[in-house]
């Protein structure tokens, strides 16, 4: 038994790291212009990473919120693929300088310890941090003055949550399977529609989907959301990786999910 036990983490554990690769090269092979930028906020130094499109005109901007293990290889291409696609992406590594002597996600020893380190934040320091990011974004000067969030997972429910703290200073939340606020209060507050994206096979969030829509429909707001049927959860990251099946339902997921985001951000 032990031995199975040994080799179920060892194959997990390369499944991680498999994960991570297909992403460092993404990245290290991008065209694009990538930088790092720092801020103060709730009194330490905030990393951002911000990724541009090739165009010739200013662009929407996209605030993005990483999952539950940080900003890590495959959140930052996310935000390099949203800007292959036209955006402007603003990626804060939310738990940078949160631990002392660590900086960065990338200088946590695992994931693990990223993942504990995101469960340890103070929700009103993470409130903070993404409106300091927030006014970040809009100060872009290539930015066309659209600004939405998009989270994943732990990153999907603060994009809904976010948006009862931001009022109108964005056009749109994007939940993928993330859950939404308890209390009508909270829904009440919001001033933007919410686009949520969640997999069918993944019901310990959607089984918060019915309250959110009663939420969001008594509160007057504009609650749009597809399940996409086969998809687990985090199948934006699990439908990236090049080898898997095209006839996957993480893949197909993830490319349908990437239209219907195109789409979103276009009309906004």
């Amino acid at each position: 038994m032990k031995s199975i036990l040994l080799s179920l983490l060892a194959l997990l554990l390369t499944l991680e790291v498999s994960a991570q690769d297909y992403a460092t090269e993404q990245l290290e092979n991008s065209p694009r212009h990538h930088e790092w930028v720092t801020m103060e906020s709730s009194g330490r130094v905030l990393h951002t990473f911000v990724a541009y499109p090739e165009r010739s005109d200013n662009a929407p901007v996209v605030l993005v919120i990483h999952e539950n293990r940080g900003l890590n290889d495959w959140a930052r291409s996310f935000a390099d693929q949203l800007a292959a696609a036209g955006y402007i992406a603003v990626a804060p590594d939310l738990i940078s300088n949160t631990v002392e002597g660590i900086q960065k996600t990338s200088d946590f020893k695992s994931s693990d310890a990223a993942r504990e380190a995101i469960y340890a934040l103070d929700p009103d320091m993470v409130t903070t941090d993404l409106l300091n990011v927030l006014d970040y974004a809009r100060s872009i000067d290539a930015g066309d003055g659209t600004v939405a969030v998009a989270g994943f997972c732990w990153g999907g429910s603060q994009s809904f949550r976010f948006a009862t703290n931001a009022g109108d200073s964005i056009d749109a939340a994007l939940v993928f399977y993330g859950t939404g606020p308890e209390s009508l209060e909270d829904y009440q507050r919001i001033e933007v529609p919410v686009y949520g994206f969640y997999g069918g096979d993944d019901q310990r969030v959607n089984a918060t989907i019915e309250n959110s829509e009663m939420m969001m429909e008594e509160a007057g707001n504009t609650y749009d959301y597809k399940i996409y049927e086969g998809a687990g959860h985090a199948y934006m990251r699990r439908g990236d990786d090049p080898d898997a099946p095209k006839d996957d339902p993480n893949v197909i997921a993830r490319n349908q999910s990437w239209e219907r985001l195109k789409s979103i951000l276009n009309n906004l």
